[in-house]
């Protein structure tokens, strides 16, 4: 095991002031299990990648601090498919065949639909760490990525001063971006805005040409783009087009990992993100580096990969705070909890959603870079209080 001198400098501000210490050397026995639900083929498997590359990290240096209560920590990965049914037996399995103290998981919205009634009757933690749509308000369910109010909230006020009032929506036929857009509409509306049209793809399309010419003749200023996976290849056809010079994208849920899609295309796109891989912080360079080491070559390192850490960061600390590896001692010691990060403190509140730093970013080349820093943003999930 590596030394505390060691670890505290690889680590660097991460983790090492709250969450590590005092390490303890690690017991014989078991190893405390954790499951990962998460999307490795389906369209959508960019994400669990990064996913995955998060949690990895966060295992080695858990393990080399002595690991969660002494005990070795493993994550035990299941492809979840992009699908609701694989994703729910996935879940069963690692509970109810592996014994798993929580599960980190999914990326998609239909599939945390799903996931949340098995977490609920088998009171198991689950803690999910993509941004999304929020109102899921539930005793067993720990949210660690952007609700509406951290994203929406913050960039449609800057796009409508920067940019222009008018918007054109087009999304994925799926329920994230149709919540999101039920949510941007009457933000956009207050802020002075009109909605001049709402799209949404269904996933076949290859040739996104009469979509563009519709977008064209709106004269829409700003397009809010929730296409994700098989509607990424718009950006590179609307920029051939010409689309781009006269309406700027405001990206929901862009991130590294879906620039080299691009191929060079879709530049000053504007985004909110949770963390920016290119950012000048020397926590957040330290953070990025270490990732980069651990995967594969020119796999991008994206805020996913940060929010994915801070899950198993986050049940280490809740363990050692309730002093044993008990499922619901650990949920009532998740709420209220503080931990590091690269870009900061998260703190989970009593609603089981994060407040975190923000950032402002836009594709400039073949990077996201921060135009500006938010600061901490406090969620608003939208949870009543009998939703837990």
């Amino acid at each position: 095991m590596a030394s505390r001198s060691t670890v505290c400098t690889t680590l660097a501000l991460l983790v090492c002031a709250a969450v590590l210490q005092p390490a303890r050397a690690a017991e014989p026995g078991e190893p405390v299990r954790v499951g990962a639900v998460l999307p490795f083929s389906g369209g959508v498997e960019l994400y669990g990648q990064q996913a995955k590359l998060g949690l990895d990290l966060a295992a080695k240096d858990i393990n080399a601090a002595g690991g969660i209560l002494g005990r070795p920590v493993e994550v035990i990965y299941v492809d979840d498919k992009t699908r609701p049914g694989s994703a729910a037996e996935a879940m069963r399995s690692l509970i109810e065949k592996q014994g798993v103290l929580a599960v980190v998981g999914p990326i998609t919205s239909q599939n945390l639909n799903a996931l949340v009634p098995i977490a609920e009757s088998s009171k198991t933690p689950l803690l999910y760490a993509t941004n999304y749509e929020g109102g899921k308000c539930s005793r067993y369910l720990f949210s660690f990525g952007a609700v509406p109010n951290q994203e929406l909230g913050q960039l449609l006020p800057y796009m409508t001063r920067t940019f222009g009032n008018t918007y054109f929506l087009l999304g994925a036929d799926r329920v994230w971006p149709h919540q999101m857009f039920g949510i941007a509409q009457p933000l956009i509306e207050k802020l002075g805005g009109k909605v001049v049209a709402t799209k949404y793809t269904l996933g076949t399309e290859t040739d996104f040409s009469p979509l563009i010419k519709e977008i064209a003749a709106s004269k829409a200023k700003v397009l809010l783009f929730a296409l994700k996976g098989d509607g990424m290849d718009f950006i590179r056809q609307a920029d051939d087009a010409g689309l781009l010079k006269d309406i700027t994208v405001a990206f929901l849920g862009l991130s590294e990992v879906d620039l080299g899609i691009f191929r060079g295309k879709g530049q000053n796109m504007v985004t909110v993100v949770p963390a920016v891989a290119a950012s000048e912080d020397p926590a957040v360079k330290a953070f990025v580096a270490k990732a980069r080491a651990a995967a594969e070559p020119g796999v991008a390192v994206s805020n996913y990969v940060m929010t994915h850490y801070s899950t198993l960061i986050a049940l280490k600390a809740a363990a050692e705070k309730a002093g044993k590896l008990d499922k619901e001692a650990i949920i009532d010691a998740m709420a209220g909890l503080a931990i590091p990060s690269p870009t900061g403190p998260v703190t989970l509140g009593q609603d089981h959603h994060v407040a975190m730093n923000m950032f402002i970013a836009k594709t400039q080349g073949s990077e996201l870079v921060q135009v500006r820093a938010l600061g901490e943003i406090a969620p608003e999930p939208e949870c009543s209080p009998t939703g837990r």
